[in-house]
């Protein structure tokens, strides 16, 4: 899962990304309102969190913006303004929750973890991804088929990762390679297809049914056989 952070303070915002990482989830941090809403525009993110009261464009606007140009990505303003009119407007603005500062740290991550299933094609539970008959432990790195399992390097779950939340749904080489390496990697092509034949072969080992097919010029797909 990648996530993206808007929050101008930045003791704050580390602190949210230590919390993110620790579950391993991968989260990028923005200090204002306008950059927040450009990398928001293009649609890597799994779960957008939120600050209201930012330099530059207000949360409010940019999840308005979000809407307005068709960005269906969940997001969970996170704000000091805990009045109930504060939350009817976070929410008709076009936001999909609603925390306030202070907040317990389990409920962040259980509210972030809901946001993340409501937009994904597949099976989620707290610490598993199923697609067809395979389930990838997001706890472990392990990757199951039946009473089978195979632990998974860093790169290879992450890229196992995506294809699972996008199970059924083509993910290309592009969005492979900027969810996973970032926008400023000098990661290509065959840094995608070396994982992904990884991938292939342990799905193999597993005596899975599952596979990985390859669309040529557009990207790859799970396929449930």
């Amino acid at each position: 899962m990648r996530i993206m952070i808007v929050e101008d303070e930045r003791r704050l915002a580390d602190a949210l990304v230590q919390i993110f990482e620790r579950e391993r989830i991968t989260a990028d941090v923005f200090y204002d309102g306008d950059e927040g809403l450009d990398n928001a525009m293009s649609e890597i993110y799994d779960v957008v969190v939120l600050d209201i009261m930012l330099p530059g464009r207000d949360g409010l606007s940019i999840v308005r913006e979000m809407r307005r140009n068709g960005i269906a990505t969940p997001v969970l303003m996170l704000t000091a303004r805990g009045s109930l009119s504060d939350k009817v407007g976070g929410l008709d603005s076009g936001a999909d929750d609603y925390l306030t500062k202070p907040f317990q740290t389990d409920e962040l991550l259980a509210r972030v973890r809901a946001l993340a299933r409501r937009s994904s094609n597949t099976l989620v539970t707290s610490d598993e991804l199923s697609c067809g008959d395979i389930v990838l432990d997001t706890a472990s790195f392990e990757l199951r088929c039946g009473t089978s399992s195979i632990k998974l390097g860093r790169k290879e779950y992450d890229v196992m990762d995506l294809l699972m939340r996008n199970c059924g749904a083509v993910v290309s080489k592009d969005m492979i390679i900027t969810r996973i390496w970032g926008y400023d990697s000098e990661a290509e092509d065959n840094n995608v297809e070396v994982y992904i034949s990884f991938l292939r072969k342990k799905l193999t080992f597993l005596g899975s049914k599952v596979s990985i097919r390859t669309l040529r010029g557009v990207g790859y797909t799970i396929d449930k056989l």
